[in-house]
C-alpha cells in the first residue's frame, strides 16, 4: 500500500491543498517558541538586596541594631539591646529594575531558598512535554491528527492567556505544566500531519523547513521582551496571535494515509478528492474505483479487527502501548537504531536549550543574545535543505554534533575581554545543534520502520524532555558556582553523539521500511533501490499484489516480500 498511496500523492504534487496546510502549521509552529524559552524573559535572574527587618528606636524601646548583610543577601546579622547577637534570614529583597519592571523572579521573590524555583518554571514545562509526549502517540494513532491539534491548539491557547492573570506561583506552575502537556501534541501530531499530506519529491526538504518558523519565534522573543518589559503584559502580547491559529482548524483535513490505515477509506476519498479539486489535478486524478481498489489491497487488518481494538478503554490501549514499545528493543538493528536515537534526541536537548536559556549566562544583554540565537537558527533551518538532499543524513548529523562540540569546548579558553569571540563561539555551537536537531526529526522518521514509528519517534521525543529539564539547573545552578562547566559538560556531551550516530545506516535514496521484519531482513538500506508493484493472479483467479525491487549498485534481485509477517498488528501506523 505504501508504495501506491506514495504515487496517489505524486500525482496529487503540491497545490494549495498542501500549501494551506504547510502555511497554517508553520505559523502555529512558531507560537510555543514563546513560552518554552519563557524562563528566559519571564523569570530571569536578577540583581537583589536584602531589606533587614529593622525597625526604628520607637515608645522608648530600643530596636535589634543591624550589624552587616551577607554577600549573598540571603541573612543579615543584628546585635539586640541586651548585646547578644543573631543572623536572622532575610524575607523581603529590593530587586534590580533597571532591565525589567516586573518578572516572575520579583514577583514571588524567587531568590534565596526559593531561587529552585526559577529553573523549575522552565523545567516544568519540559516536564510536561514528557508527559505528553507519549500520550500523544496512544492518542493520535487512536483519534487521528486533526482532532489531537484542534483540542490541543485551543487549550494552549486559552490557558497561555488565564496565566496571565495567575496571582499564585504553584497555580501558575500547574499552567506552565499543562501548557508542556499541549506542546507535543499540536506541534508533533502537526509535524507529523504536515509530513503525511505532503507530495513524496518534497518531503525531505519540507522536513527541514518546518522548523523555520520556531526559528522566526525564537528571534521574535527577543524582539518582544525589549518592546514589553513586563512578564505580565509580555505573556498576553505573544498569546494573542494564538487566535488567529484557530480559525484555520475549520479548513484543514485529517491525514488520507492515517484514515486509510484505520480503515476509513470513503473519509480518505472524500478527502483526497478535495485535494485534488484544490490543487486543480481532478482531471489526471485516479479514478474513485482505482483509489478504493489500492486502499482495500493494501489493508492487512480487517474491519472486524479494527473494530474490536476500537473498542479497548484508553487504560488498555496505554497499557498495550508501553509493552508494545519494548519491541523498539527486541531486535539488533531496530535496538542498535533506537539507543543511538535515544542518546542523540538526550544530548541535543540538553545543549540546544542549554544554549537558548543562556542569554543572562553568556551575555550583558539578553535580549540581543535571544534574537541572535534564533537568527543563527534560519541559516540552520534552511542551508540544511539541499545538504541533507545531497550529502545524507548520517554524515550531516555527525559532523554537526562534532562542530557544536568543538565550539563549545574552545570557550573556557577564550580570554576576558574578548566578549565577540565568545560570542561567535556559541552562536556557532547553536547553528550547528540546530541543524542537528533538524535533520535528526527527518533522519529518525526514515529509520524506524512505519509500523513503529509513532513509538520509536515518541520516545525519543520522551529522552529529549529529559535533556531539556536538565538543562536550566546545568545552566543556572553549576553555571553560577562553575560559569565553564556547562559550555565543557555540552561540549564532551556533544562530540558523544557524534561519535555514536557513525553506527546508524544511511537513509539518503532509500525506501520507507514499513515492518520491523524487513528492516531485520534488509541487506540493501545504504543502495539506492527501485522497486515496482504489479498485479499477481494466484491459480483461483484472485489477484494480489506482488512488489520487487533491486540495486542499482550490483543488480540484485529481491523477491517479492509481501508474505513478510510484522512483530505486531497495523493499528497505530504513522506513515510518513
Amino acid at each position: 500500500m505504501t508504495d501506491h498511496l506514495e504515487e496517489v500523492f505524486a500525482k496529487l504534487g503540491t497545490g494549495r491543498w498542501n500549501i494551506f496546510h504547510f502555511l497554517a502549521l508553520s505559523f502555529w509552529f512558531s507560537l510555543p517558541a514563546y513560552h518554552t524559552l519563557g524562563g528566559t524573559f519571564l523569570a530571569p535572574k536578577q540583581d537583589f538586596e536584602c531589606i533587614p527587618s529593622v525597625t526604628d528606636e520607637e515608645d522608648g524601646v530600643t530596636s535589634p541594631l543591624l550589624l552587616n548583610v551577607t554577600q549573598d543577601q540571603c541573612s543579615y546579622t543584628v546585635q539586640s539591646h541586651n548585646g547578644s547577637i543573631q543572623q536572622l534570614p532575610c524575607t523581603q529583597w529590593n530587586f534590580d529594575n533597571s532591565t525589567f519592571y516586573s518578572t516572575v523572579t520579583s514577583e514571588f521573590q524567587l531568590v534565596c531558598g526559593l531561587e529552585y524555583l526559577r529553573a523549575t518554571y522552565t523545567s516544568i514545562y519540559m516536564f510536561g512535554i514528557f508527559v505528553g509526549a507519549p500520550l500523544n502517540g496512544v492518542l493520535a494513532d487512536r483519534y487521528g491528527r486533526l482532532p489531537l491539534i484542534a483540542i490541543s491548539s485551543i487549550l494552549y491557547t486559552f490557558i497561555a492567556i488565564g496565566s496571565c492573570w495567575l496571582p499564585n506561583l504553584s497555580v501558575l506552575l500547574v499552567s506552565r505544566f499543562l501548557l508542556g502537556t499541549m506542546h507535543p501534541t499540536s506541534l508533533q501530531t502537526g509535524y507529523i500531519l504536515a509530513m503525511e499530506v505532503a507530495a513524496p519529491k518534497r518531503r525531505s526538504e519540507l522536513g527541514v523547513v518546518l522548523f523555520l518558523p520556531w526559528a522566526l519565534g525564537t528571534a521574535a522573543w527577543g524582539g518582544f521582551a525589549y518592546l514589553v518589559r513586563h512578564w505580565r503584559y509580555l505573556q498576553l502580547t505573544v498569546s494573542l496571535p494564538c487566535f488567529l491559529f484557530l480559525p484555520t482548524l475549520l479548513f484543514m483535513d485529517e491525514s488520507p494515509r492515517w484514515l486509510v490505515v484505520r480503515g476509513s477509506y470513503d473519509r480518505a476519498l472524500k478527502v483526497l478528492k478535495k485535494a485534488a479539486h484544490w490543487n486543480k489535478v481532478s482531471q489526471s486524478f485516479p479514478s474513485d474505483q482505482h483509489l478504493m481498489c489500492i486502499f482495500r489491497n493494501g489493508q492487512n487488518q480487517t474491519p472486524r479487527e479494527k473494530k474490536t481494538d476500537d473498542n479497548r478503554s484508553f487504560g488498555e490501549i496505554f497499557k498495550s502501548y508501553f509493552y508494545k514499545s519494548l519491541i523498539l528493543l527486541r531486535t539488533p538493528r531496530l535496538r542498535l537504531i533506537t539507543i543511538v536515537m535515544y542518546i542523540d534526541y538526550l544530548i541535543v536537548a540538553m545543549v540546544y536549550f542549554g544554549l537558548s536559556l543562556s542569554g543572562s549566562n553568556f551575555s550583558t544583554d539578553p535580549f540581543l543574545y535571544i534574537t541572535l540565537s534564533g537568527l543563527v537558527e534560519i541559516p540552520g533551518n534552511t542551508v540544511s535543505i539541499p545538504l541533507v538532499t545531497r550529502i545524507g543524513r548520517r554524515a550531516l548529523t555527525t559532523f554537526f554534533f562534532l562542530l557544536s562540540g568543538g565550539t563549545l569546548l574552545g570557550l573556557p579558553f577564550v580570554p576576558k575581554g574578548i566578549g565577540w569571540l565568545e560570542i561567535t563561539l556559541l552562536m556557532i555551537g547553536k547553528m550547528s545543534i540546530t541543524m542537528v536537531f533538524n535533520i535528526i526529526f527527518l533522519y529518525a522518521s526514515e529509520l524506524f520502520p512505519t509500523e513503529v514509528r509513532t513509538r520509536g519517534m515518541g520516545t525519543s521525543l520522551m529522552l529529549s524532555r529529559v535533556g531539556s529539564m536538565m538543562s536550566p539547573f546545568i545552566t543556572q545552578y553549576l553555571g553560577s558556582a562553575y560559569p565553564s562547566v556547562p559550555s565543557v559538560l555540552f561540549g564532551v556531551a556533544s562530540l558523544l553523539a557524534g561519535a555514536v550516530t557513525v553506527a546508524l545506516p544511511e537513509t539518503r535514496n532509500t525506501t520507507l521500511i514499513d515492518t520491523v521484519a524487513h528492516l531485520e531482513q534488509d541487506t540493501t538500506r545504504n543502495q539506492q533501490l527501485h522497486c515496482r508493484c504489479w498485479p499477481d493472479r494466484d491459480d483461483e483467479g484472485s489477484t494480489s499484489s506482488c512488489c520487487g525491487c533491486w540495486a542499482k549498485r550490483n543488480e540484485q534481485r529481491h523477491d517479492c516480500t509481501s508474505s513478510l509477517e510484522p512483530l505486531e498488528d497495523h493499528t497505530s501506523l504513522n506513515t510518513i
